[in-house]
């Protein structure tokens, strides 16, 4: 007859075990979040959560000793080294057009219109990815197309964080070269309203009668390295449209960059004109 070695107790232990690393390992998550704006004594570590100042020191000192948490003497507990490595590794593994696809596709299938996502190249914007619409609308534009910031609307959101001084000096670069022969007073205009939106417009500025919604799509750190839009005919984008699809432009941009690490709120400041 076999004889049943197994301990029947180790099962439950087992589980216990696990419910408890699960526990510490959420615990120490919940630590880094509470340093995130800066030092954090010992004694306002422990209450922000919820633990006694033995448990806290206890978690507090695992990851330092594992580099996710720095101790300063006098000023307490703050983010360590290891996250800026990991984030390094995170960031240069990203790959925005794949990160973005999902994106871009629930985008064009709920509006049935072509969309585009491009990115700086110089002065130019690079076209990096394009999603065909359901609308029998012809548009020009491909992958690895290049065209100019201040026309298209893809342009204009790379260009958000830019200072006025740049904008300036793009517009009549463009307007010396004939790719784009906007007046320069109400371009400001409309530029300083996309920047108050957070989204820009391709009024049939690029191309003749097609239209387009951008928004910007931010990294961890903030800055634009991204950008998304949304084209169709004029006929499909009067203006009443164009503003009901910034808010699904905005959030579909918004959710690529909450995937390439940003958080709501954090912008980097203004970029310094590029020469």
């Amino acid at each position: 007859m076999r004889q049943n070695t197994s301990n029947p107790e180790s099962g439950p232990r087992e589980e216990k075990s696990k419910t408890q690393g699960s526990q510490t390992l959420q615990r120490g998550l919940d630590l880094l979040d509470q340093v995130i704006d800066g030092p954090v004594k010992l004694a306002d570590l422990s209450e922000r959560m919820g633990l006694t100042r033995s448990t806290t020191h206890r978690l507090a000192n695992a990851l330092v000793e594992r580099g996710f948490l720095t101790f300063l003497p006098r000023e307490g507990y703050q983010l360590g080294p290891k996250l800026l490595q990991l984030g390094f590794l995170a960031q240069s593994q990203a790959d925005v057009v794949q990160i973005a696809r999902p994106h871009l596709e629930a985008l064009a299938a709920a509006s049935e219109d072509v969309v585009h996502l491009g990115r700086l190249d110089g002065d130019q914007a690079l076209y990096l990815d394009k999603i065909p619409g359901r609308r029998r609308v012809e548009i020009s534009s491909r992958i690895g197309d290049r065209h100019p910031l201040t026309s298209t609307g893809l342009g204009k959101a790379l260009m958000l964080d830019d200072a006025e001084a740049g904008w300036t000096r793009l517009l009549e670069s463009e307007r010396e070269n004939g790719t784009h022969d906007a007046d320069p007073a109400t371009w400001l205009e409309r530029m300083r309203g996309y920047v108050a939106a957070g989204r820009a417009f391709d009024l049939e500025e690029n191309e003749d009668q097609i239209r387009c919604v951008a928004a910007p799509i931010r990294d961890a750190s903030g800055a634009i390295v991204a950008a998304i839009s949304l084209s169709s005919a004029a006929q499909y984008m009067d203006d009443e449209r164009m503003a009901s699809l910034s808010d699904e432009v905005r959030a579909a941009a918004q959710k690529v960059s909450a995937d390439l690490g940003w958080t709501p709120g954090v912008k980097s400041p203004r970029r310094p004109v590029r020469r």
